[in-house]
């Protein structure tokens, strides 16, 4: 019944797909390669869908965050359980409507024995289409500059809060710093195409190993973060998690 850790939920939820998905990929382009093209924008799809929803996920705690701590008395009114829920169905219907113009534009540019060949599943392998590249690069500055502009904003009001507050707007601050760094990782994911490509040119017989690596540091660690913040940091999930780690049964 918390926001907080209704977002946090749908966060870890989230991540589980993302790694799944790449998983899976990383598997297929190990052992067949190549994939059907249409098996592969549905895969490419869903991975732009929810690496978009990280981001946005996290400028909503941070939010979450400041409203708790700079505006106490009104956090329970504007922090429901129905407009938490209604923005994280917000948070996909902003996703699914960045990502799905792609589908459309290479279903009416790309002749039809296209989706019967076989690429090595990447984004740009599955949508091709030269206007997708730059609609790409909108798409993630435009994320870029409201999230860190929604970052930027909480933190520095929660410090301000910090100065004259409690011990809980200090540890708030170093949240939103901790979702900061959490940001920073998974923004590195938006320049990720440029460095594939110069890989791709200096090692062409070791690009496999080379996605590896970069799905490494753009994909695992940003998601290792999560579990810090709020499953040793956090008071009241660390209770919960010795709880089920241990076995411990909850007295009535």
């Amino acid at each position: 019944m918390n926001p907080r850790y209704i977002l946090f939920i749908h966060l870890v939820v989230n991540d589980m797909i993302v790694v799944t998905l790449t998983v899976i990929l990383f598997i297929v382009s190990y052992t067949l390669y190549k994939i059907n093209v249409s098996v592969c924008c549905i895969y490419v799809l869903f991975l732009i869908f929810t690496t978009e929803n990280t981001p946005l996920n996290l400028a909503c705690m941070a939010v979450e965050c400041y409203i708790a701590i700079c505006l106490p008395l009104r956090h329970t009114q504007i922090c429901t359980v129905k407009r938490t829920l209604m923005l994280i169905g917000l948070i996909w219907t902003t996703s699914i409507i960045s990502g799905i113009p792609d589908l459309f534009i290479t279903l009416a540019t790309e002749p039809l024995d296209f989706f019967h060949s076989r690429v090595f599943c990447l984004r740009k392998n599955a949508f091709p289409h030269p206007l997708l590249v730059k609609k790409r690069d909108i798409t993630y500055i435009t994320f870029l500059v409201i999230v860190w502009i929604t970052i930027f904003y909480t933190y520095f009001k929660i410090l301000f809060t910090a100065k004259t507050a409690n011990t809980d707007a200090k540890k708030a601050r170093d949240t939103i710093l901790l979702h900061g760094f959490q940001l920073l990782l998974c923004m590195s994911s938006y320049a990720t195409a440029l460095l594939k490509d110069a890989l791709q040119r200096w090692f062409p017989k070791n690009y496999a190993d080379s996605l590896f690596a970069i799905y490494i540091i753009v994909q695992i660690l940003p998601r290792s973060i999560s579990p810090i913040i709020y499953g040793i940091r956090d008071n009241t999930f660390r209770k919960y998690l010795k709880r089920h780690l241990l076995c411990k049964v909850s007295k009535p």
